[in-house]
C-alpha cells in the first residue's frame, strides 16, 4: 500500500510539531508545509527536507490528507477548501468558531466520504486511556487546566483555547444530556476571557466543575472523577493516574502503570490509519461539534454577566 501524501497548513508552534511527526511516520509522506509567513514556512520546510508553500491552494493536487493548524477564525475556510477538493482533513482544536461553520465541514466531509478529525489530544493521553475502562457512572468531575500566558492562540478566549479539552473529555465520560450550565470568567490580558469556570449539571445528576486559566504561574492539567466507592485522579501533564477505592471501610490507593507516549504522535498515527482504512476517527467532526456547542454556551453565560 502506498504512503499517504500529507501536508501541514499553518506551521506555528503546534503545526511545526505536526510536520515533524508526519516526517517520522512510515505510512505517510510529508509533501510540504504551508504558512503565510514565508520565512517560517521555509525554515520548517528546510529543517525537514520538504517543500515550503505560502498559498495552501497549491497543495490541492499534491496531497491526500492535511493538518489544518491555522488560526481558529480560518479553520472553516481552509478545511472546507481541502474537503471540497477531496482531501481528508485533521483540524486542530477548537474545531470552529460557530456551529454553522462546524456543520458546513461535517456536511462536506459526509458528501465527499472523507475523514474529518479534530485535534482533541487528551483523548490520546496514556494516563486517560489507562483509567478510561474504570470510569462507568461518574457522579462528580473536577477539571483544572492552568498555564502561564501563552502569547499564542489569542484569537479566542480560555474556553475555546484550553477548556475545550476538558469539555470534550467530560462529554465523552457522562452518558447523559446536559440539564444546566453556569459559568463565570474574566479577562486579564486580552479582550477575551483569560480565566473561566463552568459548572455543568447533567440530567442523570452528574456535576462537572471545570476551571481554565491562561494567566497562571503554574502549569496544571488534572481531572478528578468521583463515582460509587471509587475516586480517580489523573494528571495529563505528568501522565500519571491513581485510583482510590473503598475496601472494607478503608481507602486503598493504587497507582496505575502508565507507558508514557507522545499523545500528538498517537493522534496523527490514528488520523493516517483512518485515512488508509476509511475508519471513523476517535474525535470526528460530529463529536467535536458537541464540545463547541457547550463551549459557546459557557462563553454566552460569561459574557451575559458582563464581568468584563
Amino acid at each position: 500500500m502506498s504512503k499517504v501524501k500529507v501536508a501541514v497548513v499553518g506551521v506555528g508552534h503546534l503545526g511545526s510539531i505536526h510536520a515533524r511527526i508526519y516526517r517520522q511516520i512510515p505510512d505517510c509522506e510529508l509533501i510540504g508545509v504551508c504558512d503565510i509567513d514565508k520565512a517560517r514556512a521555509e525554515a520548517v520546510a528546510s529543517s525537514l527536507g520538504v517543500s515550503a508553500y505560502q498559498d495552501y491552494r497549491e497543495l490541492f493536487s499534491k496531497v491526500e490528507a492535511v493538518s489544518v493548524a491555522v488560526p481558529t477564525k480560518l479553520h472553516q475556510e481552509v478545511a472546507f477548501d481541502f474537503l471540497k477538493h477531496g482531501i481528508h482533513a485533521l483540524v486542530e482544536k477548537p474545531f470552529t468558531l460557530t456551529l454553522k461553520e462546524a456543520d458546513s465541514l461535517i456536511r462536506e466531509a459526509a458528501i465527499k466520504k472523507l475523514i474529518l478529525q479534530v485535534g482533541h489530544i487528551e483523548r490520546f493521553n496514556s494516563a486517560f486511556n489507562a483509567t478510561r475502562k474504570l470510569i462507568n457512572h461518574p457522579k462528580f468531575i473536577e477539571c483544572h487546566r492552568l498555564s502561564p500566558f501563552p502569547n499564542r492562540s489569542l484569537d479566542v478566549g480560555a474556553v475555546l483555547d484550553i477548556m475545550i479539552h476538558d469539555i470534550d473529555i467530560v462529554l465523552g465520560l457522562v452518558p447523559s444530556k446536559i440539564k444546566k450550565i453556569e459559568a463565570v470568567g474574566v479577562n486579564v490580558l486580552t479582550k477575551f476571557e483569560d480565566i473561566a469556570n463552568a459548572r455543568i449539571t447533567f440530567k442523570n445528576g452528574c456535576v462537572a466543575n471545570l476551571t481554565a486559566s491562561r494567566v497562571s504561574d503554574e502549569v496544571m492539567r488534572k481531572i478528578r472523577i468521583f463515582q460509587e466507592d471509587t475516586y480517580i485522579s489523573l494528571d495529563y501533564k505528568e501522565a500519571k493516574a491513581s485510583v482510590y477505592k473503598k475496601v472494607a471501610g478503608q481507602i486503598i490507593k493504587e497507582n496505575l502503570p502508565i507507558e508514557k507516549e507522545e499523545p500528538l504522535q498517537k493522534e496523527l498515527l490514528s488520523f493516517i490509519e483512518c485515512v488508509r482504512e476509511n475508519k471513523e476517527p476517535l474525535v470526528s467532526g460530529r463529536i467535536a461539534r458537541e464540545a463547541v456547542a457547550v463551549a459557546l454556551e459557557i462563553q454566552k453565560q460569561i459574557w451575559r454577566k458582563k464581568i468584563f
